[in-house]
């Protein structure tokens, strides 16, 4: 059994970010081999870093009940897809501050980036800029990222795919073959971990 993170990288309420959420977490469902843990960094309230430790080298001492609580979700896991929305070419500050406080609990598992925007880039920029930052953490980026672009015509607010919307079935398949690699490199690196 792996655990795959499937994580909500913006704190906004009613965004597109959300119907996506939704429909990810109405389309995958746990198996026998796959447990998903949905987690929006909305829940873990966090201030700006400033613990004298660089947590990659250092374990955060002190750490407050939701910085606490936040690392243990993502420690919990295997592998991640990581969902985030482009803000000035780059992925927001709430997430990239979020992340600050990682060190080991992802090192050396894999990751796959979701972008979404509603314009037509699809958050290229943003999957561009974010690579560099899990690279750093040392986690394992997959080598494609999802871009959903022009995607608010294409996802309900309850999750609902809407199936007749343009794009919306190249966004199905994406995100179906994006699942299927997660899955497999988790389970691949989960049973052969690196000897280090």
């Amino acid at each position: 059994m792996v655990t795959i993170g499937i994580v909500l990288g913006s704190v906004r309420t009613g965004s597109l970010g959300d119907s996506i959420f939704n429909y990810l977490q109405k389309t995958y469902q746990n198996s026998d081999s796959i447990k998903y843990n949905w987690i929006r960094i909305a829940d873990y309230p966090l201030d700006p870093y400033q613990h004298d430790e660089t947590p990659l080298s250092y374990r955060i001492k002190n750490l407050k009940p939701n910085e606490d609580k936040w690392l243990k979700a993502l420690a919990a896991c295997d592998g991640y897809i990581i969902m985030t929305p482009e803000y000035d070419h780059a992925i927001p500050g709430v997430l990239k501050n979020a992340l600050d406080y990682v060190g080991p609990e992802v090192d050396r598992k894999p990751v796959q980036i979701v972008t979404y925007s509603y314009y037509s880039d699809g958050g290229m920029l943003a999957a561009e800029s974010f690579v560099e930052i899990l690279q750093m953490l040392k986690m394992m980026v997959l080598p494609t990222p999802v871009l959903l672009w022009n995607a608010t015509d294409n996802f309900k607010a309850d999750g609902t795919l809407i199936t007749d919307a343009t794009n919306s079935d190249h966004f199905k398949q994406r995100l179906d073959e994006a699942f299927n690699e997660i899955s497999f490199y988790t389970k691949l690196l989960k049973d052969h971990p690196f000897p280090g």
